[in-house]
Formats: structure tokens, C-alpha cells, sequence
């Protein structure tokens, strides 16, 4: 039994809603999903292989700087430990011919072999306390002015000597240079003169090798306490001159790629860093992305257009089969035309249509009982309208009022006993139904005992009119019948509104027709309900135990079939205007 359950539920599905679930869970779901995980996998990969190949581009970067201060330390190694050189630098000349001769024979080929025309340094510079020494470009004297600079007192500060690879500023203002600084004190048994190695880089060859083409973003060379010493930066504004902290630039949106030396004495805590924005990592992504949105609605577009296309064919015909099927309800025994089709909807069309050849041919052989059944009808139809006459009767209503009025009077409530009075009157008239048919007089009674009531509920929020032509006062009609609209339009316009309303009535007698009025300035009905009340003149639906507007207009088409006519207007905020007419019948003629 529960295995059904499922089944039923589907049973009791649309056709068009199976096709849209068979599209949605078999077709537009699985591609979605498949795509999103796709690009998911894409856009992982592509992101990952972007900043791998980043952060190859930072280290190669390292290399290649590491590679540069190298070839200097190379440099400074030899004149280091060249006992040679560091003796011609020791001794002091009394001539200075003896000078040059040691420089031309030594010194001289020692410093060509490393002439900064062939190698990336702009300048290699030994600084010799020896004033006995002739000064040129690559020998300098190691004067006070010398030992005042910054970059001699780190130098000077180092327990042992090393290389030391620092940035030294010449000038205010000028570019920055970086340079490797060395003291020249291998033998210190033999020599006590001191002497310094200064060897000064490039900066071109500097900006080439942090300019990697590979790493979209900003490069920076930053020393061991943290602060940017060189950067190739995209900012407009960026300058070498200034020296700022690293910490000190946002990274809320950058990615870091770094390149360390903390296996190199010389460049220990010295480290190069790549910044990278996160959107132009992301900027490869959305590459992928694009395609991966094209290709995924080409894939929903093709299956789509099928899907319609063949479910449109099926619930089309079956839609039209369904609409026939109701017109023979209504026995109207028509036959779809064009059914030349040869699927299973083809077959059940044609089989419709000798169905319904039959039951018309059916129909025909058995007219003669049709007399038998309007008989029946007409029975039924009386039946019907016994049955609302008898629907209101509460005697026992009516004497609890009698009782409550008196009461009333004995307390000198006269207010209270007058709307008890007017209540009971309508009660009485509903115990009544051997007379059916009154006259507009007797109805107005009903009529203005109802509105006493609610002018007693609603005080001053309640204004009626009531106008009746002399000629429609003795016209007969059925009883209660213009009641249920006055009801209405007291308890369902005027009653929500907090500043009242007004109602007019109008009654009269035009071209051989009585015309019930009534409008009132309530809330008025939304269009849905407006449609409902018309429908009600063209349902045959049989009347249960409702006594309001659609026992009216019923019981109406009952007695007067096509003579009478309902008409009703309203929108929501402009109140609602109703139009009755039945034939005039004059009590002369009852």
C-alpha cells in the first residue's frame, strides 16, 4: 500500500508539470551541476598553476639576485686573500715612481681582469689607510671623510670581517646604490694597515632582474629589519628614494610570493617579496569561466528546444482531447477534426471520436423520453424551491425576541425595544412562506426594519436613502428578494469603514420591467469576486442551504427565467453599485 503512494502522487500530476520535472531533474540539474563542479575543478587548477608559476617567476628572481651578489663576493674573496695585492696596498713609498711601477706590474692586471665594463658592477673601489699610495679611480684614500660615512661605521661595527651587502647613499636624493663592502684583513700578523673593499651594483641590471615579466604585481627588495631598500612597483607615485616599512603597505587584497636567503651569511635576513592582487589571479579564472558559461548554455539550449518541441506536441493534443471530452459533458457532440496521427495520442483521438458518433446517435434513439424527463424537472425544480422557502424557520427565535421587547418596555427602553420590534418583524416574516409573493411595500418594511437595526449598531457612520416610484409601490415580487443586497452592502461595504458610508436605494417601474437599485460607497469588491456573483446567472448549480445573493438571483431565474437580469459593479476603494429587474406584475392582477 505504501508502495503506491509515489505513484499516485504522480498520478495526480499535470502533464506539463511531469514534463517540466523530467526536464528539470534529468536535464537542466545534471548539466548545471556538472558544469558548476567543472568549473569549480577549472578554476581551482588554473588558480593554483597561476601562483605556482608566480612564485617560480619570485624564486627565479632570487636566483638571479643571489647569482649577483655572488659574482661580487666572488670578487672580494680574491683581493681578500690576494696576499699581493694587500702588500702593495701595506707598503709606503718614498718615491712615488716605485708606486706605479707595483701598480703597472701587479695591481693593475689584477684590476682589469675585473673592469666594470665586463661584469654588472658600476664601480669596485679599495679604500687603504696609506697615504703614501697614489689615488686613482679603483685605489682610494681611507680618509676621515671616508670613516664618517654610513656605510663605513656598519663595517667597522662587525666583530669578524665578511661580506656585507648594504644600500649606500652618495648623495641627498640621488637613486639609491647598493654595494658589497669587505675588510681587507686576512693577514693581520703581517699587515696592520686597514683596507676596504667597496664594490657598487648596477641599478639597470638590478630593475631587470625584479622586472620578471612573469610576476603581474609589485616586487620589492627588503633588508633584514623589514623596510623596502628597492621595489618595481605599478604605482604611479612609487619612489626608490624613500625607504618605508614592508608591514606598512595594505595587504588585504594581495598575495604574497617570497624568495629568502637565510642559508647565506652574507644576504641573511635580506629577502625579496612579490605582491600579487588577488584579482588578477582571479582575472585568469573568469578566462575559464567564460567559456565554461558559453558551453553550458549551449548544452541547455539543444536539449531544451527538443524537449519543448515534443512535449508541447503531446500535451497540446491531450489538452484538446480533454476539451472535447467537456464539450460532451455539455452534450455538445463534437469531433476533432485533423486526427490523422499514428502514436498512441493519434489512436486515442480517433477512439474519442467514435465514442462520441455513438452517444450522439444514443441520444437521438431516445428523445422520445425526453418528455418523460422535463416532467421530472419540473418536479425537481419544485422540490428545489420548497426547499428554500422552508430553510428559515426559528419560532423559537421570534418568542425569545417577544419577550426581550417587553422586557424592554417595562425598563423604559424604548431605543432597544424599537430595533427588538423591527428584528422580530423580519422573523415573522420569515415563519410566513405560505405567502411567497408580496409587494414592494411589504418589502420595504423588511427593508427599513434591517436598516433600523444597523443605523442602531453604527450610529452616525450610517446614511440610507430609499426612493420609490408610486407605480412600483403595489408591484408584486418574490419576498426577500432585494434584502440580501441591502445586507450586504451594510455589513460587507459600509460596516469596514471607520468613517461610515451612505446607501441609496432606488425602486421604480420602467418599460413594463420593476428596477431595483442600490450603491453604496464601501470598500467595494475586488474584480475575482465580481466575476463570482455574475457567474451565478449562468450556473445551473443546484442551491444548498445558502439564503444570500445567490439564493436570490436562483430562486429569480426560477420563477422568471430569461425576464429577470442582474447586473453588479464594484472595484476595490469605490463602492458597489447592484441592478435587479424582474417583470412588472401589479398586485391587481394576483
Amino acid at each position: 500500500m505504501r508502495e503506491a503512494e509515489p505513484l499516485n502522487l504522480l498520478n495526480n500530476m499535470k502533464l506539463r508539470d511531469k514534463m517540466l520535472a523530467i526536464y528539470f531533474l534529468c536535464v537542466f540539474i545534471p548539466i548545471l551541476l556538472i558544469n558548476v563542479i567543472f568549473y569549480n575543478i577549472i578554476a581551482t587548477n588554473v588558480k593554483e598553476q597561476r601562483i605556482k608559476d608566480i612564485s617560480r617567476a619570485v624564486e627565479q628572481i632570487g636566483n638571479d639576485f643571489r647569482i649577483w651578489v655572488d659574482d661580487a663576493v666572488g670578487i672580494s674573496t680574491f683581493f681578500y686573500a690576494d696576499f699581493r695585492t694587500n702588500e702593495i696596498l701595506e707598503q709606503e713609498y718614498v718615491h712615488p715612481e716605485d708606486y706605479v711601477e707595483a701598480y703597472d706590474n701587479y695591481l693593475r692586471r689584477s684590476m682589469n681582469a675585473y673592469n666594470p665594463g665586463s661584469v654588472s658592477f658600476q664601480n669596485i673601489v679599495i679604500y687603504a689607510d696609506n697615504q703614501s699610495l697614489l689615488h686613482s679611480g679603483s685605489i682610494s684614500y681611507l680618509s676621515d671623510e671616508i670613516r664618517a660615512k654610513p656605510w663605513y661605521r656598519v663595517t667597522a661595527e662587525q666583530m669578524r670581517s665578511r661580506p656585507l651587502f648594504i644600500r649606500t647613499e652618495e648623495k641627498d636624493g640621488a637613486e639609491p646604490v647598493f654595494s658589497l663592502l669587505l675588510r681587507l684583513d686576512y693577514f693581520p700578523d703581517r699587515m696592520n694597515k686597514e683596507k676596504l673593499l667597496k664594490i657598487d651594483f648596477r641599478n639597470n641590471d638590478l630593475d631587470e632582474m625584479l622586472g620578471n615579466l612573469n610576476v603581474p604585481g609589485n616586487v620589492y627588495l627588503i633588508d633584514p629589519e623589514g623596510n623596502i631598500q628597492y621595489a618595481i612597483s605599478r604605482e604611479p607615485d612609487w619612489d626608490n628614494r624613500q625607504v618605508i616599512a614592508f608591514d606598512s603597505i595594505p595587504d588585504s587584497r594581495l598575495i604574497q610570493f617570497k624568495s629568502e636567503f637565510s642559508d647565506i651569511n652574507y644576504l641573511r635576513g635580506w629577502r625579496i617579496v612579490g605582491t600579487v592582487d588577488k584579482d588578477e589571479i582571479a582575472s585568469q579564472v573568469w578566462k575559464s569561466r567564460d567559456f565554461i558559461v558559453w558551453s553550458a548554455c549551449l548544452m541547455l539550449t539543444v536539449p531544451t528546444l527538443i524537449i519543448l518541441l515534443m512535449s508541447r506536441s503531446i500535451n497540446k493534443r491531450i489538452v484538446r482531447i480533454l476539451k472535447h471530452m467537456k464539450k460532451v459533458k455539455s452534450q455538445s457532440f463534437e469531433i476533432i477534426q485533423d486526427s490523422d496521427s499514428r502514436d498512441e495520442i493519434g489512436q486515442l483521438t480517433l477512439e474519442f471520436n467514435r465514442m462520441t458518433l455513438q452517444i450522439k446517435s444514443l441520444i437521438q434513439d431516445v428523445y422520445l423520453a425526453d418528455i418523460q424527463t422535463k416532467s421530472l424537472e419540473l418536479e425537481r425544480r419544485q422540490a428545489q424551491l420548497n426547499a428554500l422557502q422552508s430553510q428559515v424557520n426559528p419560532h423559537f427565535l421570534f418568542n425569545a425576541l417577544e419577550t426581550i421587547r417587553m422586557r424592554s418596555l417595562l425598563k423604559q427602553e424604548e431605543e432597544t425595544a424599537h430595533i427588538i420590534h423591527s428584528m422580530a418583524k423580519i422573523f415573522r416574516s420569515s415563519l410566513t412562506w405560505s405567502k411567497d409573493r408580496i409587494t414592494v411595500n411589504e418589502e420595504l418594511v423588511f427593508i427599513r426594519c434591517f436598516l433600523d437595526i444597523q443605523k442602531y449598531r453604527f450610529e452616525d457612520k450610517l446614511d440610507f436613502t430609499i426612493n420609490v416610484s408610486p407605480e412600483a409601490q403595489r408591484c408584486l415580487l418574490p419576498k426577500m428578494i432585494f434584502l440580501p443586497f441591502v445586507e450586504n452592502a451594510c455589513i460587507h461595504g459600509i460596516e469596514p469603514m471607520k468613517q461610515g458610508g451612505r446607501i441609496d436605494i432606488s425602486i421604480e417601474e420602467a418599460h413594463g420591467k420593476l428596477v431595483f437599485e442600490i450603491m453604496d460607497n464601501g470598500i467595494g469588491m475586488a474584480d475575482e469576486k465580481v466575476a463570482e456573483l455574475r457567474h451565478y446567472l449562468i450556473s445551473d448549480e443546484i442551491m444548498g442551504e445558502r439564503i444570500g445573493i445567490q439564493n436570490v438571483v436562483y430562486r429569480s431565474k426560477l420563477m422568471y427565467g430569461e425576464g429577470f437580469t442582474f447586473d453588479i459593479q464594484s472595484s476595490p476603494g469605490q463602492g458597489t453599485f447592484v441592478r435587479l429587474s424582474i417583470p412588472y406584475e401589479s398586485e391587481t392582477y394576483n
